[in-house]
């Protein structure tokens, strides 16, 4: 019990852009520090654009911490990476040179003390950063799920990747959770967009839902459904949901 209060109190937290990133300063190889993520947390922590980048590095406090993060070279294709959490890796951070590793088969990415990755060997000991993602077990309308996001946290989520939705897919497995959660989709004045105004550009709606998406009358407020899919839902449905 000592040893679990003394980490907790060790890791420092910051709000992304989904989920919280938590720096864990506890030195482990990558794969160790992968499973450490995915059974306390939600995985390893990514970075889809700058401001995910800045809130992962100012989870570590005042001076950036050389650690781990979710990088690691696609055994298929040599020439791509792929965050822990499943999604390809788009926004690029690696130092100059970067990353250069041709000789390790299974490459793995962390952050330097500059901020920029690199990449080395996975058996190397470094702390690393966690994503910590969660559903809001409460069951509300989607404007009363926006009233608490706002009120507890920033917003109802917005959705700006494929490692996006797949770690909060990941999420929301659990049989307690219910069968669509709330996510910041809206649609007025003839468009969707994300409530937070990030950018509606990367979309995963479902072939199998509702058929007046284009020009909805009453379902007017988007959902993530458990196979990790959008669907647009009657704003009034009572359903567990997700903040940022």
């Amino acid at each position: 019990m000592e040893t679990t209060i003394f980490l907790l109190f060790l890791c420092t937290a910051v709000e992304g852009e989904i989920g919280t990133h938590i720096f864990v300063p506890i030195r482990m190889p990558w794969l160790d520090a992968q499973t450490y993520c995915r059974k306390n947390y939600t995985d390893l922590s990514f970075a889809d654009s700058q401001s995910d980048q800045d809130r992962l590095v100012a989870a570590a406090g005042v001076n950036i911490t050389d650690g781990w993060i979710g990088l690691h070279r696609d055994p298929s294709n040599i020439n791509s990476w792929k965050w822990s959490g499943g999604g390809y890796v788009t926004y690029n951070n690696w130092g100059g040179g970067q990353p250069d590793n041709a000789n390790d088969n299974e490459p793995v990415g962390h952050i330097m003390s500059d901020g920029r990755w690199n990449d080395i060997r996975k058996t190397k000991h470094k702390p690393f950063y966690c994503i910590s993602i969660k559903a809001v077990e409460v069951r509300m309308t989607w404007e009363d799920a926006l009233e608490y996001c706002r009120e507890n946290h920033t917003h109802l989520t917005s959705l700006l990747s494929e490692n996006e939705r797949l770690l909060a897919q990941r999420e929301i497995q659990k049989a307690h959770i219910t069968k669509w959660v709330w996510i910041g989709l809206r649609y007025l004045e003839d468009r969707w967009f994300w409530v937070n105004n990030n950018p509606l550009v990367y979309q995963a709606w479902s072939r199998d839902g509702a058929q007046d998406r284009q020009c909805p009358k009453q379902r007017r407020c988007g959902a993530l459904t458990k196979d990790g899919l959008w669907e647009n839902l009657d704003c009034q449905d009572k359903l567990n949901f997700i903040c940022h």
